[in-house]
């Protein structure tokens, strides 16, 4: 099984927009978010996935996740049977010494101005750049899963 290996930031600032080298809107609901394994459906500009996440280990650092493209007229539907309204936001790609952070901006609900910086890496003991606007580090605080957002 693939195991997902990510860190998850607060953003302090805006500055991490001049180092982004592209964007995209994603519109992701939730199928299933039991505490063993979440379900999304995500649409990312005109291309759409379902993925499943299993529960987080080591801290909160990894956890397996498998996610397949499926088509854009099965998300749409899928969308329809998700447990509450989708979450909207636009993500930032910013690539720093052979690192990609993804930043996401959310647009709607109560998480309007909340600004996360996620890091997948190759082991949970990577090193990797601390640009200026990294705040501080929420890996494994539930309040700041997307799925509980």
């Amino acid at each position: 099984m693939p195991i997902e290996i990510e860190r998850k930031f607060l953003v302090k600032n805006l500055n991490f927009i001049r180092d982004s080298s592209n964007k995209k809107s994603i519109e992701q609901g939730y199928l299933s978010k039991d505490p063993n394994r979440t379900v999304r459906v995500r649409i990312e500009d005109e291309k759409a996935f379902i993925t499943i996440k299993g529960k987080s280990f080591n801290n909160g650092t990894s956890r397996i996740e498998v996610e397949n493209k499926i088509s854009l007229k099965d998300a749409r539907e899928l969308m329809s049977l998700c447990l509450s309204s989708p979450i909207k936001k636009i993500r930032y790609l910013i690539s720093i010494n052979n690192f990609i952070f993804e930043v996401d901006v959310f647009q709607n609900n109560n998480n309007k101005g909340l600004i996360i910086a996620e890091i997948e890496l190759d082991s949970e003991n990577s090193k990797f750049p601390k640009p200026d606007w990294l705040g501080e580090e929420v890996t494994g605080q539930i309040k700041f899963y997307n799925s509980q957002l």
